[in-house]
């Protein structure tokens, strides 16, 4: 698992995140799951496959065009799905930190994330790693807003930080959510970080 040092085990309420739309409602559940597992297959079995030059392939970003487009709720079902391997754990990493909406739907938007060791080079990541409820599932919170938010996942302590985090477990997967591409030139910069990417287009519209 994770090193969470963060001290705090994070409970997901099912229920308020069904009513905001960032879980499947009941009924659905199974549907949703089974797209879910065919999603993950091939980015685990590239994760874990033949090491290739460049950022690990267990680390990968997701991203969308613009906002609405779905990817805050593929980012945490997707994470979801990946916590039931037996053999693999998850790290959800909230890298909107423009609209930290994946803090938010786990209640640890008040909490010290990614911004904060971003900010703080002696801070180590692990220090702001929580455990969840969920078995093999933990999360970083994006972090406490700064005025120099851009800068900071465009400097190289966040390629630093992301090379840390793929180090910390040889049997785990890094997933982000990261801001829209068409808004941010921060997205941009993250996309060169990763092993992996899984862009999200809204049907009919993006």
């Amino acid at each position: 698992d994770w090193p969470a040092w963060g001290g705090l085990t994070i409970r997901l309420d099912r229920a308020s995140r069904r009513a905001a739309g960032l879980l499947p409602m009941e009924g659905e559940e199974r549907e949703i799951a089974d797209q879910y597992r065919a999603i993950k297959r091939p980015l685990i079995r590239t994760a874990f496959g033949e090491a290739t030059s460049g950022p690990s392939s267990q680390l990968i970003m997701m991203a969308s065009a613009l906002p609405g487009d779905g990817k805050t709720f593929t980012c945490i079902n997707l994470a979801l799905s990946m916590s039931l391997e037996k053999d693999h754990s998850v790290l959800l990493v909230d890298g909107d930190v423009a609209k930290p909406h994946v803090s938010r739907v786990f209640g640890v938007d008040k909490e010290p994330g990614l911004l904060d060791v971003l900010g703080d080079p002696a801070r180590d990541i692990e220090s702001v790693i929580l455990n969840t409820e969920i078995p093999r599932l933990s999360i970083l919170p994006a972090g406490r807003a700064s005025e120099v938010s851009t800068e900071l996942l465009a400097s190289a302590r966040m390629g630093q930080v992301m090379a840390r985090l793929s180090s910390l477990n040889s049997r785990g997967i890094v997933l982000m959510d990261s801001p829209p591409i068409l808004l941010t030139s921060e997205a941009r910069v993250l996309a060169g970080l990763v092993g992996q990417i899984v862009l999200v287009v809204k049907a009919g519209q993006t």
